[in-house]
């Protein structure tokens, strides 16, 4: 099968195409970032999917779309709608053009729930525009991965104390390692008009997750809480094209992220472990 990857040298984009290769599929890895890749069965794509004209002809022949495009750090010049829905849209419209039979878009758990947050609210638009163009389609909800989860605790562990927000009930999540998550995708990408909420094996308070990250790192565990409402004081002294981001941070931390399929091989306590044992950082 022949499939156009969007989004292919993002972090999770990297593990999708190992997959899509493993599997036996050609591939045309697309970003706006291009690297170079030795894997049989690729042919690298620079696009900008922002640019609708740009994208023309570009998926003529392909069997089926992945798209992991998503706008992930605040950005002064691009907002949630232009990525997360407007560049999709665009390239919706292409693979509709080219009688592409199935479209997979990566969106994120509870999307819906978060309509006043831009990035979940974008994402929501985008699966509904989707469930509605009549192209085959799958879309996958992912909780969260291990490596986002690494990179916001570990800093603060290394710092000697973690700050969480004070919630009536502890919150949970079932973050899921972006390589078993790539072979979820590949394994289900052409399922018929389908939605997976998707999740890791292991679910853990944020509490728990700290504790567990200051035990690999040898130390004890120095958490404090705020009151949720100290974040909205952090949005309303924040630049404008930082606000979304944020938000989305806060809605995060106070929000139960568990999906109904708990899939993969990793275990995220291993995982953290790993990390300093390795010496990674974050």
């Amino acid at each position: 099968m022949k499939v156009f990857l969007a989004g292919a040298f993002g972090h999770l984009g990297r593990d999708v195409l190992q997959s899509l290769v493993a599997a036996g599929h050609e591939v045309i890895a697309a970003d706006i970032a291009v690297k170079e890749t030795d894997l049989k069965g690729v042919t690298v794509l620079q696009a900008d999917l922002t640019d609708r004209r740009g994208l023309k002809g570009c998926l003529d022949g392909a069997d089926a779309v992945i798209t992991t495009v998503g706008l992930t750090k605040a950005s002064e010049t691009l907002t949630a709608y232009d990525i997360d829905y407007g560049a999709n849209r665009n390239l919706l419209s292409e693979a509709l053009d080219a009688g592409v039979k199935n479209f997979a878009f990566v969106s994120v758990l509870k999307a819906s729930k978060g309509r006043h947050i831009p990035m979940l609210d974008a994402k929501a638009m985008f699966e509904k525009d989707l469930a509605s163009s009549g192209i085959t389609y799958t879309v996958f909800r992912p909780t969260g991965y291990f490596y986002d989860t690494a990179h916001i605790f570990q800093p603060k562990v290394e710092a000697g104390k973690v700050t969480l927000l004070k919630t009536k009930m502890p919150v949970r999540c079932n973050v899921i390692d972006t390589r078993d998550f790539a072979d979820f995708i590949v394994e289900h990408m052409c399922d018929e008009n389908r939605q997976y909420d998707v999740g890791g094996t292991e679910t853990y308070t944020y509490e728990e997750i700290a504790k567990m990250f200051f035990e690999a790192a040898g130390k004890e565990p120095k958490i404090s809480y705020l009151p949720a409402f100290v974040f909205d004081l952090v949005i309303a002294m924040a630049p404008k094209w930082k606000k979304g981001v944020i938000r989305f941070g806060k809605w995060t931390m106070t929000e139960d992220m568990v999906a109904d399929i708990h899939t993969g091989k990793r275990s995220f306590k291993a995982y953290i472990k790993e990390i300093y044992a390795k010496g990674l950082r974050f």
